[in-house]
């Protein structure tokens, strides 16, 4: 609903990662928003994805009135305080329709201490993908086994992420498969024994791979599977349904759920969401533009036309958007309702910004084993230290 006008014109800046995923479908929406609340101006500025991942989102606060921001940060914002809690300003039917229609814990991730910090406007977890045409050409078969993609390893026709971050989610996922979820006590991050196991299965794995993919992140490995033809396969990487699209890339890729490692490998959730920083002066207007941005009828439409990854499950089910997309939205989300959700607690980034760096030096053959699981716990321990009592 349009908001009613008014004589002083209102400048909205907001604050994206810059891939199309997360940039054009925030400015289709801003520039339509406009269009419906003549004087409300959205603009957005975007960021790389390692600096998504690096920068204190309580500086950008400052500067901001919309934050695309990671559901670890939660924790964060309870606090800090420096963006809104959305259940004071959102009407309570609108937040229910988002917590029924949540893609696995996406809605969820971002309720923290009580109050809803952000909406899911983006929903990821690590999926497989494959170019079809490679695998038909050479008569090979889509992985569904942990020995099919070792296999596919060992002929170089697998890439897969392994720069720090992405290992570390990759070692969630992996502690999980041999049987415990990471981060039970607040004395260690996992059991030794399950920790090394991971490790071992990570390392059958990364000793196979090229040594660029240590400093390739997900976007990087769907570049190099969609324009040359050296890779068939990644066994897991965040899903971009941009490029399952129709001349988004040279080729197309194919996306599908996980391989069965102890049963069907549980990967750790990503995806955004969208804030709103607690100085805005125009807390109406950005209200008014997050509850538009994130209905299902735009999330279905308008916002996954333009490249969105919606985090509304409405537009992961919708025909129009699975056709547009290679069926990526039909194919993965049974790997995003079962995901790992990562911890929220204030000093939890701390971890996630230092703890992959070990995990990859231990597969570069830098560390051991138990090395690197020592260092994980002091790392988590530092992390504990930074939240509140």
């Amino acid at each position: 609903m349009p908001l009613p006008k008014s004589n002083t014109e209102i400048i909205l800046k907001g604050i994206t990662w810059g891939h199309s995923r997360g940039y054009t479908p925030l400015v289709a929406a801003a520039q339509r928003f406009t269009e419906l609340n003549p004087g409300i101006t959205i603009t957005w500025e975007k960021r790389t994805l390692q600096q998504f991942a690096d920068y204190p989102i309580e500086e950008l606060t400052k500067a901001y009135d919309l934050l695309i921001i990671d559901h670890p940060w939660a924790g964060t914002a309870a606090a800090t305080n420096t963006v809104l809690p959305l259940d004071q300003y959102l009407p309570a039917e609108y937040l229910n329709d988002q917590a029924d229609h949540s893609v696995g814990f996406s809605h969820q991730s971002y309720y923290y201490g009580g109050h809803q910090w952000a909406l899911a406007i983006d929903a990821a977890t690590p999926v497989a993908s494959y170019r079809a045409d490679l695998l038909a050409k050479a008569g090979a078969k889509v992985p569904g086994t942990w020995a099919d993609v070792l296999d596919l390893a060992k002929k170089g026709r697998l890439a897969v992420p392994a720069i720090p971050i992405d290992l570390l989610m990759n070692f969630y996922m992996f502690c999980i498969a041999h049987g415990s979820r990471p981060f039970q006590s607040q004395e260690r991050v996992i059991d030794p024994r399950i920790g090394e196991a991971a490790l071992e299965t990570m390392q059958e794995l990364y000793s196979r791979i090229d040594k660029k993919f240590f400093s390739a992140n997900p976007i990087a490995v769907a570049e190099a599977m969609t324009t040359t033809d050296d890779y068939w396969y990644c066994p897991f990487a965040y899903g971009y349904s941009n490029y399952a699209r129709n001349g988004y890339a040279k080729n197309k890729l194919t996306y599908t759920d996980l391989v069965t490692f102890n049963g069907r490998l549980k990967s750790t959730m990503g995806g955004t969401g969208l804030a709103i920083s607690a100085t805005t002066k125009h807390p109406e207007g950005v209200i008014a533009f997050a509850q538009y941005i994130c209905a299902p009828e735009i999330q279905r439409t308008l916002y996954v036309e333009h490249g969105g990854q919606p985090g509304h499950k409405q537009a992961w089910l919708d025909e129009a958007a699975n056709r547009l997309t290679n069926n990526y939205f039909y194919n993965t989300i049974t790997a995003l309702e079962r995901a790992y959700m990562r911890p929220r607690y204030h000093g939890y980034l701390h971890f996630q910004d230092h703890a992959g760096h070990p995990i990859q030096q231990f597969l570069q053959g830098m560390r051991d084993k138990k090395s690197t699981l020592k260092k994980l716990d002091a790392l988590y321990a530092q992390s504990l230290k930074k939240e509140p009592a």
